[in-house]
């Protein structure tokens, strides 16, 4: 069984330093080999580039543009009304994926409207995602690009999301029907909103593209105090033939170096050099 492979999501990691460049230097040398970036877009795309080409490393993941983050959007895709933003916003998104050789692109889907019954909208919102997933995957098809869906919880994060839980997205994945669509899965989130993580894990990585890992409830690294047993979830990876990245999305307890502490000894314990170390 191959060893997981890492990413460092720099829009959580070193947060001590200012502007991305600097926070892809720091990930190349605390050891990493692999990025992901929630939204490189404050950036030009190829000074993000030349970054992560000078820290040898591989950038794995972006999102999809937020939209009007003062008016309180969180992604587009299942946003009724914001269709011609989403595509807009997706475009960009290509456009970066490329100049960066990022194979992945997490295609947000946004929250409920304000005021708007959850229960009341879901119709709606649905048909808006399907469509614009359909549009999405064939945008991204010709780039030979993967788009990613992935649940985040309502408990505690975002109440107000639209996609919230793997069964949800699976089924959203099944009715779309393209095989460049696929799961993103934050463990982070699947533990808060449904627990069943074996059985989870095992009937949802079939379809899964990326995976991203913190402690619950917390949100720290897979080292700190909480809910999880993160040796036993890294080596469930690993018997079931997981072969994608895991991303490092999580909150730093102080220094993001003295904190991969637990990292390092995963690589030690697979026989993994680190470098920078």
């Amino acid at each position: 069984m191959a060893p997981l492979r890492f990413s460092a999501n720099v829009s959580w990691l070193f947060p001590e330093l200012p502007g991305l460049p600097a926070r892809l230097r720091a990930a190349g040398s605390s050891g990493f080999e692999a990025a992901e970036v929630a939204w490189p877009y404050v950036e030009p795309p190829e000074a993000l580039a030349r970054a992560a080409q000078e820290a040898g490393l591989q950038l794995v993941l972006i999102n999809t543009p937020p939209g009007d983050r003062e008016a309180g959007e969180m992604g587009l895709g299942a946003v009724p009304g914001r269709q011609a933003a989403f595509r807009e916003g997706l475009e960009q998104a290509v456009l970066y994926a490329k100049a960066l050789g990022c194979p992945r692109i997490h295609l947000m889907a946004g929250r409920v409207p304000r005021g708007a019954d959850r229960a009341a909208v879901r119709g709606e919102m649905e048909t808006v995602f399907l469509e614009n997933l359909r549009h999405a995957a064939g945008v991204l098809a010709r780039e030979n690009l993967v788009g990613l869906l992935e649940p985040i919880n309502t408990r505690i994060t975002d109440p107000q999301y639209f996609l919230d839980s793997p069964q949800q997205a699976a089924a959203i994945l099944q009715k779309v029907g393209r095989p460049n669509l696929q799961l993103q899965m934050d463990i982070f989130h699947w533990q808060i909103m449904d627990g069943n993580l074996t059985g989870n894990i095992r009937e949802f990585l079939p379809i899964v593209g990326h995976v991203q890992v913190a402690q619950v409830p917390g949100r720290g690294d897979p080292g700190s105090p909480g809910e999880l047993n993160f040796p036993y979830l890294f080596q469930l990876l690993e018997d079931e033939g997981y072969k994608g990245f895991v991303g490092c999305e999580y909150q730093p307890q102080g220094d993001t170096v003295e904190g991969l502490s637990w990292l390092r000894s995963y690589w030690d314990r697979r026989g993994r050099s680190q470098a920078g170390q």
